[in-house]
């Protein structure tokens, strides 16, 4: 059973643009959508989807289900703009705790 992070904890908004791959004028990207979140502005060093380690300078957590690949762009709420480092699924493994999605940006 799924127990989705609480709406409460969601006081934030980021705009999402799900990246769709490369063409030969640069990267696609599918449509803008809106998405409630924690945003954590805290840099800390993790590994990029190649096992690399990069700099994250924020993470956001959003409910399970977000559509959101690495490279994917992202609008934090001050305007900044953001590319996704990788996109982590948070379970409790059925224990009572917040199932969410664990996004960390560059």
């Amino acid at each position: 059973m799924l127990t989705p992070i609480p709406a409460f904890m969601l006081g934030h908004t980021v705009t999402v643009e799900p990246y769709l791959g490369r063409t030969s004028v640069g990267p696609r990207y599918g449509p803008a959508a809106t998405v409630k979140c924690f945003v954590d502005e805290q840099t800390r060093v993790v590994r990029d989807q190649t096992g690399q380690e990069v700099t994250s300078t924020s993470t956001f957590y959003a409910r399970p289900g977000l559509v959101c690949p690495a490279e994917s762009r992202v609008t934090l709420p001050d305007g900044r703009v953001a590319r996704v480092i990788a996109r982590l699924d948070r379970s409790g493994g059925g224990m009572p705790t917040p199932d969410h999605v664990e996004v960390q940006l560059l």
